[in-house]
């Protein structure tokens, strides 16, 4: 049984040359659409994944920014959450913060509970959308191995990653855990 890799850009989409999108076309990923990229509302985004996550026997979700929020508020609400195996979170976004609040008004309290399945949370030193200090707060709350990527602000296109081979190695990394886990 083969696990599909999901990718959840965050906020605005993930540009044409955001490492996502580099994976998309270089693996063929499955890129979640969501309906709304600009104005997003958490409960239409869980709507979404729970849609693809139900369309797949399997699961390891690859999440960017606002897609990290997502992943935690879904996981603690979906019955479908053991069919995903793992996670690798990257950059999330501080929704709670007074002027992301705002834009992102149905997206607060950020939902820290454990999540049931592996992940791993790759953050930025000087991420402009959330502080060191908060994302090391929220990989401890969701049990997430974090991931010290140094100073590099928000692992995006605009960080001049490429197609950021380090977080694939990561994502192959969970994927082989898998497969080793279940002997396949």
């Amino acid at each position: 049984m083969s696990t599909t890799v999901l990718l959840l850009p965050g906020w605005h989409d993930s540009s044409p040359t955001h490492w996502q999108s580099a994976w998309e076309a270089q693996y063929g990923y499955t890129r979640v659409q969501q309906h709304s990229w600009d104005r997003p509302l958490r409960g239409d985004w869980m709507a979404q994944l729970e849609e693809a996550v139900l369309a797949h026997a399997t699961s390891t979700l690859v999440a960017h920014g606002l897609a990290c929020v997502l992943v935690a508020a879904w996981a603690a609400h979906s019955r479908l959450a053991t069919r995903v195996k793992s996670a690798l979170l990257v950059s999330p976004v501080d929704v709670e913060r007074a002027e992301m609040r705002q834009q992102l008004h149905s997206w607060s309290p950020i939902v820290r509970e454990r999540l049931p399945f592996k992940s791993i949370l790759v953050v930025s030193r000087n991420d402009p959308f959330c502080s060191f200090l908060r994302t090391s707060a929220m990989a401890h709350d969701w049990g997430s191995q974090l991931i010290d990527a140094g100073v590099c602000g928000h692992v995006n296109a605009d960080s001049l990653r490429g197609d950021w081979p380090q977080g694939h190695a990561l994502l192959k990394e969970l994927l082989n855990q898998e497969e080793h886990i279940h002997g396949h």
